[in-house]
């Protein structure tokens, strides 16, 4: 077994380094997919609520959820530190101040539930209102920045050492990523509120994603044609970046069709589809990197930037034991919370009542 588990298999990488790289891209899946609901109802709180008593009562929605959701960023970052420290080192020393703006976002919306449900007036209220809304969009807009920006290539030296400027971070494949992955942020969000709400406010929801899904096509074409340029992923890793590229389209195109047929969890489902799709498009073209540098020679590899074989096997067992108590966790709180909200509720019961 042990001569197995460290046998090369794929590009010299064996097991469990290849285990560990597919950990840490599905926690970062499942993180845009839980928290991408977040990130879309703290922007529908400003987009389509119509007063104070509604954005709290959205906010209550996700309100026993963001917390946990959050925890996968946090174990992915973990992940990522603990099995493959080079890889961890980098990206973070590398893209801090971009981190630091994500933090900032993130920090913004957390606390804002807090302070919003305890405000006394209701101009308090409006300012963490107002906090959660930009907390939203920061956070995805900036992550989807570091993302975009890591593929196509950073200054890097023999160490690993990262010295992005402002043009490798800013520039046009990482805008439009950032924008899509607001946008499609956004439409989950959208897609949530449609299954925790009334019928007609969910049918509002709706007709909502309706229109928002044609600025997301643009946003989707486009940066398939930018990764197409700045990119080797479709020339390197064709038949793979083709297929999840297909999936991608296919899953926005069938969460347009739902939004018609007012099949909001089918709608729900595709849209999460496309975010994971977007972290799957990431890992496919990185591997066999786990960092790719403007001089190819210098790319930082999966089997270079790994931990022990021995360290992998310990995370390994823990990761056997934990994971499936986390897993019933998340589907038992979800199960629980599965009642819609009733936006009919009086705005007094809705101020006097906590988001949680």
């Amino acid at each position: 077994m042990t001569q197995f588990l460290a046998k090369p298999l794929i590009d010299g990488n064996n097991f469990l380094q290849l285990l560990w790289f597919f950990v840490i891209a599905l926690v970062f899946a499942i993180f845009l997919f839980l928290d991408g609901i977040d990130f879309g109802v703290g922007m529908a709180t400003r987009v389509l609520a119509h007063n104070g008593d509604e954005r709290a009562l959205y906010m209550r929605a996700i309100g026993p959820h963001w917390d946990a959701n959050e925890v996968w960023l946090i174990t992915g970052g973990g992940a990522m530190f603990a099995s493959f420290p080079l890889w961890y080192a980098s990206l973070f020393s590398g893209y801090y101040l971009l981190l630091f703006i994500v933090l900032v976002g993130l920090i913004l919306r957390g606390v804002s539930f807090e302070f919003a449900s305890h405000a006394v007036t209701d101009r308090e209220r409006n300012v963490w209102q107002w906090a959660n809304f930009a907390g939203s969009v920061i956070a995805p807009f900036g992550l989807g920045m570091m993302l975009t920006s890591v593929i196509q290539g950073v200054p890097m030296d023999a160490q690993g050492n990262v010295h992005a400027g402002f043009f490798d971070v800013v520039n046009w494949l990482s805008i439009v990523g950032g924008v899509a992955v607001v946008f499609f942020s956004f439409l989950h969000g959208l897609h949530f509120l449609s299954l925790k709400l009334d019928a007609k406010t969910s049918e509002r929801m709706l007709n909502t994603s309706k229109k928002v899904y044609w600025i997301a096509y643009p946003a989707l074409v486009i940066f398939v044609i930018l990764a197409f340029i700045f990119t080797d992923f479709y020339q390197r890793r064709t038949k793979s970046t083709l297929l999840i590229t297909v999936v991608i389209l296919a899953a926005t195109i069938c969460g347009h069709i739902a939004t018609y047929k007012k099949r909001g969890g089918f709608a729900f489902i595709s849209t999460g589809v496309t975010l994971a799709g977007i972290i799957a498009f990431i890992f496919n073209g990185l591997f066999p990197n786990v960092m790719i540098a403007t001089d190819p020679s210098k790319s930082l590899a999966v089997s270079v930037a790994s931990s022990s074989q021995y360290t992998l096997e310990i995370m390994t067992i823990v990761l056997c034991c934990l994971l499936p108590i986390v897993l019933i966790y998340f589907i038992w709180s979800y199960y629980i919370q599965r009642k819609r909200l009733i936006t009919d509720d009086s705005p007094a019961s809705i101020k006097a009542a906590s988001v949680y």
